[in-house]
């Protein structure tokens, strides 16, 4: 991309018998394409790639502008910056709509982390955990393979698909074992999870089949998204 604004006319008349569309307007295209699924909150980071498809824009822009006999692609260009920077501004406004408006009234967000003990203490309830035994709160997260397939009453919720699918036995601390209320289900699958339910939390060691660690976390879901 660079190469094309450092370009220079020649002294002497030269005849070009076609124009090259700019690299960087097709770049800033596919960067727009690549982005899209970021409006899907499970994909959502893939909207910074937005920020590069304005930059390549910019630089189409000044390409063609700069240099009219050797670049084309201007509208294109021109296309690809608007598309790239209206997708981040209806992503971004999207994704915090969503954000504000997920947690159900009369229950608490909570941040699975904060579950969570690093690995560097023994594994066991967080301080947190206690706090909020009995709460009613709103958590997400997905369902562990080992929980079974098909429709599910009961599984075995984990906080990201690298603890669900690459890291083994999740540790007693990064499970919470869910039961889904009013005789509903919930269709087993990779995508990430909102739930909204009581939080409880076990007294005595309890151990599910093919599960090596023990549950310290349950919570009977009202709602699952």
């Amino acid at each position: 991309m660079s190469a094309e604004l450092q370009m220079s006319s020649s002294s002497d008349a030269v005849d070009f018998p076609y124009r090259a569309v700019s690299r960087a307007a097709i770049a800033s295209m596919i960067f727009f394409v690549l982005a899209l699924p970021g409006l899907i909150p499970t994909f959502s980071p893939l909207l910074i790639l937005t920020a590069v498809g304005v930059a390549a824009g910019i630089v189409g822009l000044r390409a063609t502008k700069q240099f009219p006999d050797e670049f084309g692609g201007g509208a294109l260009a021109k296309f690809g910056l608007i598309a790239n920077a209206a997708l981040l501004l209806c992503g971004v406004s999207l994704h915090v709509y969503i954000y504000l408006t997920e947690v159900p009234e009369g229950y608490t967000r909570v941040p699975f982390q904060e579950l969570q003990q690093p690995q560097s203490v023994p594994d066991s309830p967080t301080r947190f955990a206690y706090d909020i035994d009995g709460e009613k709160v709103f958590i997400k997260g997905y369902i562990h393979p080992a929980s079974g397939g098909g429709a599910l009453r009961q599984f075995i919720l984990v906080p990201d698909l690298g603890t669900c699918c690459f890291g083994g036995q999740p540790k007693s601390s990064d499970m919470i074992e869910v039961t889904v209320a009013h005789g509903k289900n919930v269709k087993a699958g990779l995508t990430k999870r909102k739930l909204a339910g009581k939080f409880q939390l076990n007294r005595a060691p309890q151990k599910l089949t093919d599960f090596d660690n023990n549950i310290f976390y349950r919570l009977k879901a009202d709602q699952v998204r």
